[in-house]
């Protein structure tokens, strides 16, 4: 898969180095670094040309015994004519790309794309709970899937395999519909908030 138009958007705005092709057979693939990620995700999403305004999927890859240990995987997609950024003249032709970031395994950390990207929180949330992957800057970075008493990340490969754990900070949730509506108003404002801090 040819991934030079966005090679060629990102050397013309100087983040290029660092940059190397990965092979792929379904969409273009590039390895970035992970102190370039949020300037390169910026270019991909705002760049006219690009309009990689869809974040598709954020998840992890345990490569152990391997270093880097981890590896991030961001899908993103352009809409093409679903989707004109304001001011372009036209779309951006319809088209996929996935990022890889290679990340150590005794600095499991990442910067939150969360400010580019805000769909990211949930799928950071879960990388983390699962992986141990830390995202700097995620405005809530707690377990999402596991019991908040659960000890270990459950797929990183030298999880144990056979374990029997009783959870003991279930209780179900209840949750009145006022309450219910009160967060959702919340929720809304704060991402509002974050639109309004962007704009």
């Amino acid at each position: 898969m040819d991934s030079s138009p966005v090679l060629e958007v990102l050397r013309s705005a100087g983040l290029a180095d660092g940059v190397e092709p990965a092979p792929a057979t379904d969409m273009p693939t590039v390895y970035v670094q992970r102190d370039r990620l949020l300037d390169l995700l910026r270019v991909l999403r705002d760049d006219p040309s690009l309009q990689f305004v869809f974040l598709a999927d954020v998840t992890a890859v345990d490569l152990l015994p391997a270093e880097p240990r981890f590896e991030m995987v961001y899908h993103l997609a352009s809409l093409g004519e679903s989707y004109r950024a304001a001011g372009a003249g036209a779309a951006a032709p319809p088209r996929r790309l996935r990022l890889k970031v290679r990340v150590p395994g005794d600095d499991a950390r990442m910067p939150s794309v969360t400010s580019i990207y805000p769909t990211a929180s949930w799928p950071e949330r879960e990388v983390f709970d699962l992986f141990g992957v830390i995202f700097d800057g995620h405005p809530d970075l707690r377990r999402i899937l596991m019991p908040e008493d659960w000890e270990g990340y459950p797929l990183r490969k030298d999880a144990p395999v056979q374990i029997r754990k009783d959870t003991t900070s279930w209780s179900p949730i209840q949750m009145s519909p006022e309450e219910f509506a009160e967060n959702i108003r919340q929720q809304r404002e704060r991402a509002a908030h974050a639109g309004d801090k962007r704009g």
